[in-house]
């Protein structure tokens, strides 16, 4: 219960909700911004009836590389046969020196990329600072540049070659008529999950978005344990289907019900402690699942991300030290 008041009493970053709103403007048709969404989805040049795919050739051992690292990220494993078969063909594979910049923070965007083979460092100019931010650094299998087509917004970030570094790049328009639609509901539905989550709030959206490939899908049936009162907190919950509850003590009593959208475990993103309370479904239950180790290894330290907002951090550092 005080974890709770804590939260709700935290107060929100205005700057951050500021960038927020401008960078979606979901319910605004400004075009004029270029961090809105577009209506370019539905200018002449990007109708789909007009939509001829690319066909870049390849070997068959490139075609087998490509799809073997497609099918493990975020953006493409739910395609069907054929989408990524069209997606496959229009992707053309590029080179990078160390040193050499694929995106710049303020560019325009023209293609979405997924690591092959090399590191790469991405940096980002928070408002108010004079300095870039390293943020992280982008391995094999990873996709990245895919926000400014999803948004048709300016590049949120620098990502230039740690090492020789081979890419897999998808053009704009393959995106759009191909991925965009599915990647764009997905991403949406997590993020509009995490702006809930007050642990969270010091993330700008360029950060918020890089979390949606780090989510795992699990399923619980009707009384089954999500979380086991006593056992080590490793990971926390987004409840995306259905409904439960937690229950503390012996014999277990109800403490607080969960519905879609909420959750519960943020703290596991800081520290590992035993869990306070068991979480039950109720329903047939779909959370995603965010562990800290992999939270650190995209955005590094929570903490770091909890400084940006002093009220926040000073609210949770005070929950730390008392477990």
């Amino acid at each position: 219960a005080f974890l709770m008041q804590v939260i709700l009493n935290c107060q929100e970053d205005d700057e951050l909700a500021e960038e927020e709103e401008q960078a979606h403007h979901k319910k605004k048709k400004n075009t004029a911004n270029r961090g809105a969404i577009s209506a370019e989805a539905y200018g002449e040049w990007n109708k789909k009836e007009d939509f001829k795919p690319r066909v870049i050739e390849k070997t068959e051992d490139q075609i087998r590389k490509i799809s073997d690292k497609l099918k493990n990220s975020f953006l493409f494993n739910s395609l069907e046969k054929k989408e990524l078969k069209i997606v496959i063909d229009a992707i053309d594979i590029v080179k990078f020196k160390p040193g050499d910049y694929v995106i710049k923070q303020g560019d325009e965007g023209d293609s979405l990329y997924v690591v092959e083979s090399g590191n790469l460092d991405c940096t980002k100019l928070f408002s108010g600072n004079t300095e870039p931010t390293y943020l992280k650094t982008y391995v094999p299998g990873e996709a990245f540049g895919e926000l400014a087509l999803l948004y048709n917004a300016p590049r949120a970030a620098n990502i230039f070659a740690k090492t020789d570094s081979v890419l897999f790049a998808l053009d704009r328009a393959t995106f759009n008529n191909i991925v965009k639609d599915a990647a764009m509901k997905k991403r949406e539905r997590y993020e509009t999950f995490l702006k809930k989550v007050k642990i969270l709030q010091s993330m700008d959206d360029y950060e918020r978005s890089q979390l949606a490939d780090v989510f795992k899908s699990k399923s619980f049936e009707p009384g089954e344990y999500i979380i086991r009162e006593g056992e080590e907190g490793k990971d926390f919950y987004l409840l995306e289907i259905g409904k439960a509850h937690a229950s503390k003590g012996k014999p277990e009593k109800t403490v607080m019900e969960y519905n879609e959208g909420d959750y519960f475990g943020e703290l596991a993103l800081l520290k590992n402690e035993p869990r306070a309370a068991n979480i039950i479904a109720d329903t047939e239950v779909t959370v995603v699942t965010m562990d800290r180790h992999s939270f650190k290894r995209l955005l590094g330290p929570l903490e770091e991300i909890l400084k940006r907002n002093a009220e926040i951090y000073k609210q949770y550092m005070q929950i730390i030290t008392s477990l």
